[in-house]
């Protein structure tokens, strides 16, 4: 009992750990490069890495197919924010988003979709939300944005108490609702705790905004991650599928960087 509490205390603290020195480097980042690095599986990776070694190889890809069913539900999470974000002030714009996010996610649960088509809708409702925040994406905050005090407790908590419950749950809920709870939008949640009330609605929107082609890669790396590992080991598949995702954030960056006026 005693040694189960200080490997899963371990796991918290390694998660945490990972997700707080990411989000460092992006407050210091413009919108796009801050959604690049907090759109990579800075939670859900080392959640995914700790279920694997708990689990066999069939079981993450069953989990892996639950988070892509959290992970395109993303898209309705980001248009809902960036939108609400121009007139609310930070609990209610998150609030509000967060309830779409659970009625969006149910209802492509009910769908029971496979990797394939979950994957071509992952593709296609990232790009259209990110055609339809295009027009929010410019914002930029006032000044510098300086970490609070209660920045660094507040994500490393929010991390930690994710990779403690998909841990425990995984026992109990199976497979696929472990897939799901590793998919909570716990970073982009944060950011947003912290970054609004701070740099106002609008920027803060900028940033998140800015995340749908991050997330869009998400979705393409879980989907290498499910097909991957029964045939090659899960170790193989989940670095292959962080492999993609790492790959398509950097892409986007250098693309957008070439284009931009």
């Amino acid at each position: 009992m005693i040694a189960g509490l200080a490997l899963l205390s371990i796991k918290m603290a390694i998660a945490a750990a990972v997700v707080v020195s990411c989000s460092l480097l992006a407050e210091r980042a413009g919108p796009l490069v801050a959604a690049m690095i907090a759109t990579l599986p800075i939670s859900l990776g080392p959640v995914l890495v700790f279920l694997a070694l708990d689990h066999d190889a069939a079981f993450i890809a069953a989990s892996a197919l639950g988070t892509m069913n959290a992970n395109v539900t993303h898209a309705s999470f980001v248009l809902s924010y960036v939108v609400l974000a121009q007139r609310l002030t930070t609990l209610p714009s998150l609030a509000i988003s967060l309830a779409v996010w659970v009625a969006v996610l149910l209802a492509v649960r009910s769908l029971n979709l496979q990797a394939l088509p979950l994957a071509v809708l992952t593709v296609f409702a990232f790009i259209i939300v990110h055609r339809l925040v295009r027009p929010y994406l410019a914002v930029r905050a006032a000044g510098p944005v300086t970490l609070s005090r209660y920045a660094i407790p507040l994500r490393a908590a929010c991390v930690a108490a994710l990779v403690g419950i998909v841990t425990v749950a995984s026992e109990r809920v199976g497979a696929a609702w472990a897939g799901v709870l590793a998919g909570l939008p716990i970073v982009l949640s944060s950011l947003i705790v912290i970054l609004q009330p701070r740099v106002g609605g609008p920027a803060a929107a900028a940033v998140i905004g800015s995340g749908a082609l991050g997330l869009l890669g998400v979705g393409l790396g879980l989907a290498v991650v499910h097909l991957m590992a029964v045939p090659f080991g899960s170790w193989a598949a989940l670095a292959s599928g962080l492999a993609v995702s790492v790959g398509w954030n950097v892409l986007v960056t250098g693309l957008s960087r070439r284009l931009a006026p």
